[in-house]
């Protein structure tokens, strides 16, 4: 599916899927910052759940590449407010896979030196910069209500 069918109501073709997978960014982040909280949140939620990840890719030469998610990933901005509450909500439900980024982690240099920083500091404390979610279409929605889809 393309962005351009994800947003503009076109059908889709391919498979419809019951979950969703969404990243919220700060709106405050550089480029470089927005990329690579990115590229680490669906590091986890590739990691989340068997069957998230597709097959191999082969050219017209068979050169084989690395699988990816087999589904969309919609990637939406919003403030620190609303990344604390959508984090909040997401954590209580068990259908939800949750991964987060916080601003210490651009900082740090290493997977150990990530989850000390991230161990730090209570829950409703964390400086969040980045989250990926992954559950029910429905539910996902809900949390991530007033987040824009990123420009």
């Amino acid at each position: 599916m393309t962005t351009a069918q994800m947003t503009s109501g076109e059908p889709a073709t391919g498979p419809h899927f019951d979950t969703k997978v969404v990243v919220v960014l700060n709106h405050d982040l550089a480029p470089w910052q927005e990329l690579n909280v990115t590229a680490f949140l669906m590091s986890g939620i590739a990691t989340s759940a068997p069957g998230l990840v597709g097959e191999v890719y082969r050219d017209g030469d068979d050169t084989e590449y690395l699988p990816m998610l087999r589904q969309p990933v919609m990637v939406m901005t919003g403030d620190s407010a609303l990344l604390a509450k959508a984090r909040g909500k997401a954590s209580t439900r068990d259908d939800v896979s949750l991964a987060v980024y916080t601003r210490d982690l651009f900082t740090t240099s290493h997977d150990e030196a990530n989850r000390a920083a991230v161990a730090a500091v209570a829950a409703a404390d964390l400086d969040l910069v980045g989250i990926a979610l992954r559950g029910p279409r429905n539910a996902v929605d809900r949390i991530v209500k007033g987040a824009g889809f990123h420009d």
